[in-house]
């Protein structure tokens, strides 16, 4: 019984480190960058031979990745988009993507995350994915459900830095962040009104940012999740900065002191 249950969570940890596009041009430049590592490709059975069909199946024979064939409607439910997924979908394994109960399991003496909080346009979560990934920051906390898709768009607006990234995966962002503070963890709401400013904070050597919304900033449940509120001061009667640049702000602001 107790070794069904470590090869589950084996496979559990895999397959929760999948990423999955679709797409005849990305999967072929997918299947042609050596930095990436593809594990499974799924194709329509109606697909036609030839073109660009020939040149995904060529690289995916050179790379030695496994090829399965679907009906339409099964692989639309593979890459989550029957209309633009053009009959073509890959598997990813991206090394940085991991469930947060993991690292709550074993959390280190420093962690500086930065938590979003429905963040739905993919422009700013691709953004806010590359700052993260290039600065000192140990990852991004990610809900399943609720932020932008991780798609075509967020990979290009990423520059492709997604597949790389630290990206920790929570299926209740407020709860998560609950079990965060109980492990000694302080969790800065992001809040333009916010007295405490990010110019002058003192940050704890656990520390989680979290952003909010594009509209509404941060829901209630996250809001009162968080044990202090942050705000960037701003000048010229500016009220509010976009969310990917005030993400920006927060993961490089320790090299600037």
């Amino acid at each position: 019984m107790s070794q069904d249950s470590t090869t589950y969570l084996a496979k559990k940890r895999f397959f929760g480190r999948m990423l999955t596009i679709f797409g005849r041009k990305p999967v072929l430049e997918a299947l042609q960058d050596r930095k990436l590592k593809p594990f499974r490709l799924h194709l329509a059975e109606s697909n036609r031979e030839g073109g660009i069909m020939d040149e995904i199946l060529s690289a995916a024979k050179q790379r030695g990745v496994e090829v399965l064939y679907h009906d339409k409607q099964a692989l639309s439910r593979i890459s989550k988009n029957a209309k633009q997924d053009q009959g073509v979908a890959l598997d990813i394994e991206c090394e940085g993507f991991t469930d947060v109960e993991d690292l709550l399991n074993d959390l280190p003496a420093e962690l500086e995350l930065m938590a979003l909080d429905s963040v739905t346009n993919p422009q700013n979560l691709g953004m806010i994915i590359r700052s993260v990934c290039a600065s000192p920051m140990t990852g991004i906390l990610l809900p399943e459900k609720g932020c932008a898709r991780l798609d075509a768009l967020v990979i290009k607006a990423s520059a492709g830095t997604l597949f790389r990234a630290k990206i920790f995966r929570c299926r209740d962002l407020a709860e998560t962040l609950k079990k965060f503070a109980a492990q000694k963890c302080a969790i800065y709401g992001l809040d333009a009104n916010a007295k405490e400013s990010i110019a002058t904070l003192a940050t704890n050597s656990r520390s989680i940012f979290v952003m909010g919304n594009e509209t509404a900033g941060l829901s209630p449940a996250v809001r009162a999740a968080c044990t202090h509120q942050v705000s960037i001061p701003m000048c010229n009667g500016v009220e509010s900065l976009n969310v990917s640049v005030a993400a920006s702000l927060l993961a490089f602001r320790r090299l600037f002191r």
